[in-house]
């Protein structure tokens, strides 16, 4: 079977004219089109090998086939609604039990983070009768319309923050309120929501809910300060609510130590509810929502049945067991924490060279570069990193890209079988582009119309108008530069 159907051209013409444009492509200005897939390899319809640092979604590599086999046997064998009694479900159920604390022991399945997250959300307040829900800065939970009311990401760029919302300070010790030389960040921030708690009390509203990500990654790839997470529970159930850990897009082993992020807050942690999503079907639409027993049966008492057409389906739970397989038997958990910690010290050796790079962080394969233009400062580098990006792509064939709330942090959540080779290749490459290797970088004046070679190692004071110099500063990557402007002295 030909593994292009149309010309590349002919693919985006018909894609900007039949699919919505908010529906947005990686590298806008010039798409890569892949056909195939394997791994953690990306190829493009003239076989050109791109390495993948974007997929967390292809958790255990792109067409595992161990994969494609069980989901082609299912298949082929039956594939029906979970209200018909099938072994599948029940089996998968248990295997995810045995990964989860003990008390978290009844799962609903669906088809997506977003529908896990919505359910979630229900559970919660079915079960306190509260309305309100608590959530972190930058968050972001999904694109339903329930989910965008409690998506600070998003409900700031459309109708607003709802009066049953409320917003706590992201716990992010690097550009947060509370820092890295903070002696008990966990502790401050965990006091903040207790702060905002008491707010909400005293407007006569009642908390249903804690929603917050293991790690936030649209935030930045922030990894909670310790202690942060029990203290927040702590507050939050004294007034009545639950706390809902979000791992769509760190559990099933990303973070290498741990088989879920929310575990690296310690022992003694445990959310009330827990969403999975994108990792769990390996590229299958596979999510599901794991509770306690308490809540669950609180969910029952309503009298609504809860009927997910697709959720739970033997499909589905065939190729969840099969990833689970996959985890274990090919040691991903552990390939993500040894392969995460050399990427991280890679990058901080990177970082000692780099006047660029503000911050390294991240746990297991969940790992953020963060750029900017001033250390002390630590302002965003939001087009240096963007450029980064592109170049990785056209020079290199690796495809990264940005989150944070300026677009500032390169993110790393590649396929969980990134291995050594990868990390060192990838950090190889930063490395040149924001190296300055070249003697000279051509600068266009636009108001001469004209262009004119500098030295990129020196400052160029260049006469753009009779009344003003400007002062144009390089060394910091090739095509970025820093403009200040002088006055007339």
């Amino acid at each position: 079977m030909a593994l292009e159907k149309l010309r590349k051209e002919e693919t985006l013409a018909m894609r900007k004219r039949l699919i919505g444009q908010s529906c947005r492509l990686f590298y806008s200005d010039d798409p890569v089109k892949i056909v195939r897939a394997r791994g953690q390899y990306l190829f493009d319809e003239n076989g050109q090998r791109y390495l993948d640092c974007i997929s967390n979604v292809h958790h255990v590599g792109h067409c595992h086939p161990s994969i494609t086999k069980a989901a082609a046997a299912q298949m082929d064998l039956l594939n029906t609604n979970a209200r018909f009694l099938h072994d599948n479900i029940v089996l998968y159920a248990d295997r995810l039990a045995a990964t989860l604390p003990e008390k978290l022991c009844v799962f609903y399945f669906v088809n997506s983070g977003s529908e896990a997250n919505d359910l979630a959300l229900r559970l919660a307040q079915q079960y306190t009768q509260h309305q309100d829900v608590i959530v972190l800065d930058h968050a972001y939970h999904g694109h339903l319309m329930s989910l965008i009311d409690i998506s600070p990401y998003k409900f700031r760029k459309l109708a607003g923050q709802k009066e049953w919302v409320h917003v706590a300070p992201l716990p992010d010790t690097y550009r947060g309120i509370y820092r890295e030389n903070h002696p008990n960040p966990g502790q401050v921030y965990a006091d903040a929501v207790k702060d905002l708690i008491e707010e909400v009390h005293k407007k006569g509203r009642k908390i249903s809910a804690f929603f917050a990500e293991s790690l936030p990654s649209v935030g930045g790839q922030v990894i909670l300060p310790q202690g942060y997470s029990a203290k927040v529970a702590e507050y939050v159930r004294a007034a009545g609510g639950v706390f809902v850990a979000d791992e769509v897009q760190t559990g099933f082993g990303r973070v290498g130590s741990h088989f879920w992020a929310f575990q690296l807050q310690g022992e003694d942690f445990c959310p009330d509810i827990v969403t999975l999503g994108k990792p769990m079907g390996n590229g299958h639409p596979l999510a599901c929502v794991a509770t306690t027993a308490e809540i669950a049966g609180a969910f029952t008492a309503n009298g609504v049945e809860y009927f997910n057409t697709f959720g739970g389906n033997p499909v589905s739970c065939a190729i969840g067991l099969a990833v689970l397989d996959v985890i274990e038997e090919e040691d991903l958990r552990g390939n993500a924490k040894r392969v995460g910690a050399y990427l991280k010290d890679l990058f901080s050796k990177l970082k000692t060279r780099h006047q660029i790079i503000g911050d390294v962080r991240g746990v297991g394969l969940f790992v953020g570069l963060e750029l900017v233009t001033d250390r002390e400062q630590r302002t965003p580098a939001t087009e240096a990193a963007a450029l980064v990006v592109k170049r990785l792509k056209e020079e290199d064939r690796i495809c990264v890209s940005t989150d944070g709330p300026w677009e500032s942090v390169l993110k790393f959540k590649p396929p969980m079988c990134f291995s050594m080779e990868d990390a060192e290749l990838v950090v190889k490459c930063i490395d040149r582009i924001l190296t300055v290797k070249d003697d000279c970088y051509m600068i266009c004046l636009e108001s001469y119309d004209q262009k004119v070679l500098f030295p990129l190692s020196e400052a160029v004071i260049c006469m753009m108008k009779p009344s003003q110099l400007e002062v144009i500063i390089f060394g910091v990557m090739p095509a970025v530069a820093h403009r200040y402007h002088l006055g007339d002295d």
